[in-house]
C-alpha cells in the first residue's frame, strides 16, 4: 500500500537551459526555433521541439526537421555563471537542496510552511524568483517524494507548476505511459509494450514476479515500486558523487587511430583533473561507445589500487579501447566517452600506486596549478597540441 505524506518535495527544472540562455541573452531569438550545437544537437528551444528536434539528434537531421532553426554554437561560460545563480536561488529557499544536474534541482521544503508558506505557494515565488532574477523559464513538480516530484514537472513542462496532492498519487500517475518511470529505456519500452503493457497503471497490476520474469529481479522489483509511487529516498545535501564522466561526439566523419587516441588522452586529461580537484581517487574505469546504428556499448576494468594519476588511468582507457577496435571499426564510432567509478575520497586510503605513479600524479598536480594560473592551454600534451579538444559541459561542483 502507499503511505500518505505531505507533499513537500519539490523538482526544479530548467526549460530546455542552453536554448533559453540563448534566448535570454540575444532578444532577437525569442520565439524563434533555436538549435545549440553544430554536428550534434546539444539542446533545442521548445519551438524547435515542436518540429520534432530532440537530443543527442545529428545537426543536419535537425535542420530537415526544422529549416528555419537558427543554430548557435555553445557557450558553456554563460551556462554555467546561469546555473550558479539559479542554484543561489534554490539555496535561499531552503537549505535542503540536491542538485541532480546544472539545471535541475530537489528541494525539500517540509517545515517551512509557517516561515515561506505552503509548498505551492514556495514553488510558484520560486519560479518568479528565477524568472526576475536570473531571467530564465523553470518548471516545479510537487509531490509527496523523489520520484513523484520529477514525473509532475516533467508533465508541466514547459514554464508550469504542477502539485501531486497527498492521497491523489496513483490516481496521477496510473494513466500515464510507462516511459514516464525511471528505468524505462527505448528496449524496456519495448518488452512491455510487447505484453499488453502502455500504462503505469497497467505496469502496477501485473504483479512484481511477472515483471521480474520479464525485465529481471532488480529491474521488475524497482519499477513495480514506482508503479505504486514507492520511493523512500530522501533529499541528499552535500553528497559526493560515485562517478564521474567526459564524452566526445565524433559525427560520422571516420576516425584515425591516433584520432581516437588523442580524444582519450583528452578526456583522460580533464577527468583526472577533476579527480585531483576534488581529493578523490578512482578504481574503475569505463570505456562508453557510439555506433553509426545508434547502438551502445560499454567496456570497463577496476584498477588493483585507487588512483587520480594520469598515466595509470590512461593506460588502462586505452585497453579498453584497442580491446574494442574491431568493433569500432566495424560499426562506424560516433562518440566515445570515459567515466571514472568507484570514487574515495583521497585522504581515506593510503595510496600505493604501481608503476612510478606516485611520481606521474605529483607531476599531474604540478600541471594543474600552471593551468590554473596561466590558463588551461598554457601547459599541453604534445598528442593535443593543434587538435580540436571539443567542448568542456558544465557540471555541478563535486
Amino acid at each position: 500500500m502507499f503511505v500518505r505524506t505531505d507533499a513537500t518535495i519539490l523538482h526544479a527544472d530548467l526549460d530546455s537551459f542552453y536554448a533559453s540562455v540563448e534566448q535570454r541573452d540575444d532578444p532577437t531569438l525569442r520565439g524563434r526555433p533555436v538549435i545549440v550545437g553544430g554536428g550534434v544537437v546539444l539542446a533545442a528551444s521548445y519551438e524547435a521541439k515542436a518540429y520534432g528536434v530532440r537530443t543527442p539528434m545529428n545537426g543536419r537531421e535537425a535542420l530537415r526537421l526544422c529549416p528555419n532553426a537558427v543554430v548557435v554554437g555553445p557557450r558553456m561560460s554563460a551556462y554555467s555563471e546561469a546555473s550558479k545563480a539559479v542554484f543561489d536561488v534554490f539555496r535561499d529557499t531552503t537549505p535542503l537542496v540536491e542538485g541532480i544536474s546544472i539545471d535541475e534541482a530537489f528541494l525539500d521544503v517540509g517545515g517551512l510552511r509557517r516561515v515561506s508558506g505552503s509548498p505551492m505557494e514556495i514553488g510558484q515565488r520560486l519560479r518568479e524568483r528565477v524568472q526576475a532574477e536570473v531571467g530564465l523559464p523553470i518548471t516545479v513538480g510537487i509531490a509527496c517524494n523523489k520520484f513523484l516530484a520529477k514525473v509532475a514537472s516533467a508533465v508541466a513542462k514547459p514554464d508550469g507548476l504542477l502539485l501531486v496532492p497527498p492521497g491523489g498519487e496513483l490516481e496521477f500517475l496510473h494513466p500515464l505511459p510507462v516511459e514516464r518511470l525511471w528505468g524505462v529505456g527505448a528496449v524496456t519500452a519495448r518488452k512491455l509494450h510487447d505484453h499488453g503493457i502502455r500504462t503505469i497503471g497497467e505496469m502496477s497490476s501485473v504483479g512484481e514476479a511477472a515483471l521480474a520474469s520479464l525485465l529481471g529481479r532488480a529491474s521488475g522489483r524497482h519499477l513495480h515500486a514506482l508503479s505504486h509511487a514507492r520511493d523512500p529516498r530522501r533529499i541528499e545535501v552535500g553528497r559526493r558523487r560515485r562517478s564521474i564522466g567526459s564524452q566526445r561526439a565524433l559525427g560520422r566523419r571516420p576516425r584515425s587511430d591516433e584520432d581516437i587516441d588523442a580524444i582519450v588522452v583528452g578526456l583522460v586529461d580533464r577527468l583526472g583533473k577533476r579527480l585531483r580537484q576534488a581529493d578523490r581517487v578512482t578504481r574503475t574505469v569505463v570505456l562508453r561507445l557510439r555506433f553509426d546504428d545508434f547502438a551502445r556499448a560499454t567496456r570497463s576494468h577496476t584498477i588493483f589500487e585507487p588512483t587520480a594519476g594520469n598515466d595509470v588511468i590512461l593506460a588502462v582507457a586505452r585497453r579498453l579501447v584497442n580491446e574494442a577496435r574491431p568493433m569500432m571499426r566495424a560499426r562506424g564510432l560516433t562518440l566515445i566517452g570515459l567515466s571514472l567509478g568507484n570514487l574515495e575520497n583521497a585522504d581515506s586510503i593510503q595510496l600505493a600506486l604501481p608503476f612510478g605513479a606516485a611520481t606521474s600524479e605529483t607531476l599531474d598536480v604540478t600541471v594543474d596549478r600552471l593551468r590554473e594560473k596561466f590558463g588551461s592551454a598554457a601547459v599541453t600534451k604534445a598528442v593535443l597540441i593543434g587538435r580540436d579538444q571539443g567542448m568542456t559541459v558544465p557540471m555541478l561542483p563535486d
